[in-house]
Parts: C-alpha cells; structure tokens; sequence
C-alpha cells in the first residue's frame, strides 16, 4: 500500500532501503548511510514508479513511501487535542 504525501509535507525516515537514489537530472546511486533512520525531510515532488523526491540536510533523495511517514506538526497536533470526543 502507498502513503500519499503531499508537496511540502514533512516526513521522517522509518526504515533504510539497501540503497538511496539522488534526485537529480542524472540520478546516482548513493549507499543508504547518507540519511539516517528518523532523519527528517521535506516532500518535493511525486516521481515515476511511486518515489517521492524528499530534501535532507544531505541533498535531495527519491524514496518510496514504505520508508517514510509523516511528521505531525505542532498546529496538527494542536488541533488534534481540541478536537472534541
């Protein structure tokens, strides 16, 4: 099952893929040690073959969604706690 994520949103690495690909015009295959489990990111775009193009520290990375998960942000959370029951 695929996560939709949409552009903008953070996300947090859950799980290392045995390589990461770069997200540029010429892609290269980079070992999966240039991001970290719970390293967060920010989506950048939707890519063929259900990546995600998502912005580290590191530079930009494509990843597919089993790999990451959303980050609540505090206004999410926020909501989430003045919701009535």
């Amino acid at each position: 099952m695929s996560t939709e994520f949409k552009v903008g949103d953070r996300v947090r690495v859950i799980k290392l893929p045995s390589y990461v690909k770069t997200a540029e015009p010429m892609p290269m295959l980079r070992p999966p040690e240039v991001i970290h489990i719970g390293e967060e990111g920010i989506i950048l775009d939707r890519r063929p073959g259900g990546y995600w193009g998502v912005r580290f520290a590191q530079g930009a990375f494509l990843l597919d969604s089993q790999y990451l998960e959303a980050v609540a942000t505090t206004s999410e959370k926020t909501d989430q706690m003045e919701e009535p029951s």
